[in-house]
């Protein structure tokens, strides 16, 4: 048995525009990295976290990482003693699924360094329970990309249901973050509590296009479903420069567009490497101008998932 391990886990995009707390993938940059290290004494211990200024807990029952390890250790019956080490190499709050990257790479470390007694999939459950501690819900739209990689569609949560879908090989996303702060709380609070009909209809047959031109590498179709009408219009006044930088996306060639989980990370799809980076200038600009920093990642869709890194 291995006594020390470090794993990557990647950071995603949820919602993916139309598929509000239902769809999200996993890219290849960024990410969070764990070491977890067998103690000969039992109990969870978090020595060292970086990259997070300060601002994480190291009680093991309070952080992310601590409590789905500690649910997992439960579930299984053990009583091994682990330590761990967090390195947050993403922005917190920043739309981009911080917290359930730390939170799969604890449970699949976890897991390996026990001798794999679970299946990826099943470690799903533990992880959520990480993001139940980050925000107070154990929602699964960014925990379950970054544990099975790829396009994920959480189908239901009781029972827990989810299905990853092909993904197009060629699909790059852009996403910038910019240096702003928006609470998931204060982005939860401005939607509205109830949909019409008509707007109801308009969304179910976004996500259905959007799932379809993505197992069909449809790119027009893909595009052309990337209309939010339950979210956007509410949490795009949570960003200065919103729609100005997604059109600086599409004016550059990317199919479409979209607030990355409840942000202020905008993304963008592109069809290949090239135009996806210049969809990366393109919004910078936008920010720019506005007297706003930020950084822009470009990547391949991560259909890989969680990576043993050392």
């Amino acid at each position: 048995m291995e006594k020390s391990i470090k794993v990557f886990a990647p950071a995603t995009v949820a919602n993916v525009t139309c598929g509000f707390d239902v769809l999200g993938f996993a890219v290849d940059n960024p990410g969070d990295e764990v070491e977890l290290k067998l103690k000969s004494t039992t109990g969870i211990t978090i020595s060292a976290i970086t990259g997070d200024e300060g601002k994480l807990t190291k009680d093991p029952e309070l952080n992310t990482v601590g409590v789905s390890i500690i649910r997992l250790l439960a579930k299984l019956g053990s009583k091994q003693g682990l330590d761990i080490k967090l390195h947050k190499k993403m922005p917190l709050g920043s739309g981009l699924g911080s917290s359930a990257a730390s939170a799969v790479a604890g449970v699949f470390a976890a897991n390996q360094l026990l001798g794999c007694p679970l299946k990826q999939e099943e470690l799903l459950p533990f992880a959520m329970e990480g993001e139940r501690i980050a925000c107070g819900s154990a929602h699964a739209d960014n925990v379950a990309p970054s544990l099975l990689g790829g396009f994920v569609i959480v189908r239901s949560y009781t029972p827990l249901d989810v299905v990853k879908i092909p993904t197009p090989k060629d699909l790059f996303a852009t996403i910038i973050h910019p240096h702003i702060e928006v609470r998931t709380k204060d982005a939860r609070s401005i939607l509205r509590k109830d949909l019409s009909l008509h707007d109801a209809i308009k969304q179910w047959g976004n996500v259905a296009g959007l799932v379809a031109g993505i197992i069909t590498s449809d790119y027009a179709l893909i595009g052309r479903s990337m209309d939010d009408v339950v979210a956007e219009p509410y949490r795009s006044m949570l960003i200065p420069g919103y729609y100005d930088v997604k059109q600086a996306a599409l004016d550059a060639g990317a199919l479409g567009g979209g607030i990355s989980g409840s942000g202020p990370s905008v993304f963008a799809l592109s069809k290949d490497e090239k135009t996806a980076k210049k969809a990366g200038v393109n919004m910078a600009k936008v920010f720019n101008e506005l007297g706003i920093g930020n950084e822009v990642y470009v990547s391949r869709i991560n259909n890989a998932g969680p990576q043993i890194i050392g």
